[in-house]
């Protein structure tokens, strides 16, 4: 058996902009680029079409709402100004590194994250300092923006299947979202919502070898 982790809303808790554009325009005003007069609307409108399941890089995204509006930027620009604009304080919450270390003793675990900013659940995974608390280290850590497929798509789910080295069946997923992480229990795997066991039960359930 292997486990899964949601990261955003499960292990840890993240404060988001509440205006994500005015985070994103003033990290790209400190990189000196010119942010159009109406880039709240150019951030909120549509530039491309993905095909249904697919995650929609938001560095990209950016790129190409500015060019929309004239102004070319670099992909590296991109990125860094779209991670720095999410890098936020964020808390781990309570349970999630008991749950960690009872899910290790079973097997293989990983994080299993929506998450359309490259480079932000390394970030937050390191700014919360999971694994420096934790007894083990992550086996796998799958995003949607690097395997190209959001939950619930079953492709997230095979990809971290097949990172963690096990057949889709023998994989675990634990999330607080019925819509995104219980896509997991109806793909072939097995989904937990927070919603019905907290994480200090998960762990429980791990150690009295009750969770098949």
């Amino acid at each position: 058996m292997a486990l899964s982790f949601d990261l955003f809303g499960t292990l840890v808790t993240a404060d988001r902009p509440s205006e994500p554009w005015d985070a994103v325009a003033e990290s790209l005003a400190a990189r000196s680029v010119r942010v159009p007069d109406d880039w709240e609307d150019a951030y909120r409108s549509a530039h491309r079409e993905y095909d249904r399941g697919r995650e929609a890089p938001l560095d990209e995204h950016v790129r190409l709402a500015l060019a929309s509006r004239g102004t070319e930027v670099t992909e590296e620009t991109a990125t860094e100004a779209v991670l720095d604009a999410f890098d936020s304080p964020v808390t781990v919450r309570e349970g999630a590194i008991d749950a960690l270390d009872a899910a290790a003793q079973r097997g293989p675990v990983a994080v299993c994250s929506n998450c359309s900013v490259p480079g932000l659940v390394e970030r937050t995974l390191e700014r919360a300092t999971i694994e420096a608390r934790s007894d083990h280290s992550f086996d796998a850590v799958v995003t949607s923006v690097d395997c190209g497929w959001r939950k619930p798509h079953p492709n997230i789910f095979e990809s971290t299947a097949d990172a963690l080295d096990v057949a889709l069946a023998d994989l675990v997923h634990v999330g607080d979202d019925a819509r995104t992480d219980g896509g997991a229990g109806r793909v072939g795997a097995q989904s937990m919502l927070l919603d019905d066991h907290s994480l200090p039960a998960i762990a429980e359930k791990l150690r009295e070898d009750e969770l098949c």
